[in-house]
């Protein structure tokens, strides 16, 4: 191959020996080490011209984007852009660990996105939880399948309520360990005294968060009240994590616009959405095409916490390029639909409502994923919005690359928001709308920043 070091037989034999050597330090079972390499081959072979070394992200995204304009699978597309990446890091290409390779690698397929059109089914496959350190995922889908009309029922209560997809995988999720760590019983078979064991090993020997231990437990009373219609009463006699009363970690004008200066492209866009209008970040990763008002310079906020809507201030540094992203994404919907795609996920029951509306360009999102995705569920050929994920990381890259020493994520954006417009001497009911808080006593967090508390106060050794 061309693109090798070198074309020798040995040459090339010593090569791909140290790839092997790659996936294996690398996790990769042995069962999956030759489709790597078949996958790293194709890559190679696709630039027949050009070594490896002088391989730039322009390559790894002509490449990639190649396949996702084919209809391989979704755990195609993944494993390919980390066998790419694996290559990349044994020749040594560091610009390969700034790649956004969430475009390709990590971006969810529709199921596991909260919006995902969840059907009448139930899946008892793995579910999003937290991790579980003395039972793996095999043991929790034993556990599943064992009680699978427990669970199956569990599912049906939480649909009926229109719970959130999240609500629903994270309460099959402590089912199972509940389960577990009653011995593998049968749920009905429990009661009180099991929860409350469960509770307490939770906050003594797990240590988790006040938030981990209060979600088992509401997870818990829903399934024994809702499911199978027993009373739990006081929960009694176990120890409660303690919530720790903490400040949010707000950035600085300065620090805002440094962060910002890394990043660029899509992830500059959101990120300073984020700040600029003091968006959460799903709010702004299903912002919708006909969200965005350039007439009245608005953002509407659809669906936000607490199923609540708002209208948020769209900065006028960001009218230019939305547009722009806008007008990108009005390009790619019009070739998919030319290839008979185009359809968007619909909330609710709008697409049975109005069968066409989800190939209708308002209806599109605004940061749409690189690729199209097939719903395990309902097997529609779709493109979704951006993973999360995506942000997330750009954003902690960006701190980095920045400088910024604080603990600087996706949501630190939004409190520099508020912070800020506080600072500003906008009032607290302003910033408690722009927000969507119910109560403005969770915005009063905020008033830290004005002359209170640590800045308020003169230290007595600037008057020695």
């Amino acid at each position: 191959m061309s693109g090798l070091p070198s074309t020798s037989d040995q040459a090339v034999s010593s090569f791909w020996n140290r790839y092997i050597d790659a996936l294996h330090s690398h996790g990769v079972y042995q069962r999956y080490v030759r489709w790597h390499v078949v996958w790293a081959e194709r890559y190679i072979k696709a630039f027949p011209n050009q070594r490896l070394q002088s391989h730039t992200a322009k390559h790894v995204a002509k490449f990639l984007d190649g396949l996702c304009r084919r209809r391989l699978k979704d755990w195609q597309i993944r494993q390919a852009a980390e066998s790419i990446r694996i290559l990349l890091d044994m020749t040594g290409a560091s610009w390969s660990r700034d790649l956004d390779w969430d475009r390709w690698r990590g971006e969810a397929p529709p199921h596991e996105h909260p919006e995902q059109d969840r059907g009448p089914s139930t899946n008892t496959g793995r579910q999003a939880g937290p991790r579980w350190e003395h039972a793996g995922e095999d043991a929790l889908d034993v556990v599943r399948k064992r009680y699978h009309r427990e669970f199956t029922a569990l599912v049906t209560e939480v649909r009926q309520r229109a719970y959130s997809l999240r609500t629903e995988q994270a309460y099959e999720s402590w089912l199972a360990r509940f389960i577990l760590h009653s011995g593998g019983k049968n749920p009905r078979t429990l009661d009180k005294s099991h929860i409350v064991s469960f509770l307490q090993y939770l906050a003594v020997d797990r240590n988790v968060a006040a938030s981990t231990q209060n979600q088992a437990l509401n997870a818990l009373v829903f399934f024994f009240e809702q499911v199978l219609k027993r009373k739990v009463g006081e929960m009694e006699g176990f120890v409660r994590a303690k919530r720790p009363k903490r400040l949010p970690t707000v950035l600085s004008k300065s620090e805002v616009s440094a962060l910002l200066q890394q990043m660029q492209g899509t992830k500059w866009l959101m990120a300073s959405l984020l700040y600029g209008t003091g968006m959460r970040l799903m709010e702004c990763i299903r912002l919708r095409v006909q969200d965005v008002d350039f007439e009245y310079r608005q953002i509407l906020v659809r669906n936000g916490k607490g199923k609540k809507d708002r209208v948020v201030p769209m900065p006028a540094a960001l009218v230019a390029p939305l547009q722009e992203q806008l007008e990108e994404g009005y390009q790619i919907h019009q070739n998919d639909l030319r290839n008979g795609f185009g359809e968007v996920y619909l909330p609710y029951a709008l697409a049975r409502k109005y069968p066409n509306a989800g190939r209708e360009w308002k209806w599109q999102y605004v940061f749409y994923s690189a690729r199209i995705s097939t719903d395990p569920r309902s097997g529609a050929v779709r493109r979704h919005h951006v993973h999360e994920n995506s942000l997330q990381k750009g954003i902690k890259v960006a701190a980095r690359k920045a400088g910024i020493t604080k603990r600087v994520n996706c949501h630190a954006l939004r409190h520099s928001f508020a912070t800020h417009l506080l600072e500003a001497g906008y009032d607290i009911r302003t910033v408690q709308e722009l927000l969507g808080h119910a109560d403005v006593s969770t915005t009063m967090i905020y008033t830290h920043v004005l002359n209170r508390g640590g800045r308020g106060v003169v230290s007595p050794l600037d008057g020695l």
